[in-house]
C-alpha cells in the first residue's frame, strides 16, 4: 500500500519562498513518475511539476523559472522548491505518484501567499 505524506506548506508573503516535501512509503518509488499538483478554491486541480524516475522534469508555464522539483530516491522523497511566490500560487498542493495503472495522492498541504 502506497502512502504519500506532504509537508512544508504555510503562509508566506509575496516574493517569499517555501519548500514542500512528500515522503512516500512502498518499494515502487524509485521507478515511479512523481508530480506536484495544486488546486485553488473554485478551480480544477492542475499539474505544477513532474519528475520522471530518471530525473527528467517538466513544469507548468505559470511556475517555470520559479519552482524546482527534485527527488531523493534513497529517502523516497520528492521536493518542490518554490521561489518568488505570488498570491496566485495560493492553493492546496498535492503530491502524486503514477505507477501504471495506479495513481496515488497525498492529503495535500495548504500554501497561502499574502500581498
Amino acid at each position: 500500500q502506497v502512502q504519500l505524506v506532504e509537508s512544508g506548506g504555510g503562509l508566506v508573503q509575496a516574493g517569499g519562498s517555501l519548500r514542500l516535501s512528500c515522503a512516500a512509503s512502498g518499494s515502487v518509488f524509485s521507478y515511479s513518475i512523481m508530480a506536484w499538483y495544486r488546486q485553488a478554491p473554485g478551480k480544477q486541480r492542475e499539474m505544477v511539476a513532474v519528475i520522471s524516475s530518471g530525473g527528467f522534469t517538466n513544469y507548468a508555464k505559470p511556475v517555470k523559472g520559479r519552482f524546482t522539483i527534485s527527488r531523493d530516491n534513497a529517502e523516497n522523497t520528492i521536493y518542490l522548491e518554490m521561489n518568488s511566490l505570488k498570491p496566485e500560487d495560493t492553493a492546496v498542493y498535492y503530491c502524486n505518484m503514477f505507477q501504471p495503472p495506479n495513481d496515488y495522492w497525498g492529503q495535500g498541504t495548504q500554501v497561502t501567499v499574502s500581498l
